[in-house]
């Protein structure tokens, strides 16, 4: 989801304000037509880019593979 809002969105967000979007999109599956789903991005990637960003990071959790291709572009660091 990290990937996925940096590339259509321009949100820079570390692991915990992409899973709070994973959670809320789950619960707006919940919520009547209409209704509204809040969340906070309480945090930036900056603090994670070395690890988030890092092929040989991603590759040593078998991650890597995860990536749809058109996002792992944004893997920039080896």
């Amino acid at each position: 989801m990290l990937y996925r809002l940096l590339a259509e969105e321009g949100l820079y967000i570390g692991g915990t304000g992409a899973l709070n979007v994973v959670a809320a999109v789950k619960a707006a599956e919940q919520v009547p037509e209409g209704g509204n789903v809040v969340t906070i991005l309480a945090d930036s990637a900056h603090k994670y880019a070395e690890r988030i960003f890092s092929k040989s990071w991603l590759e040593s959790k078998d991650l890597y593979k995860e990536l749809p291709e058109d996002l792992k572009k944004y893997v920039v660091l080896d």
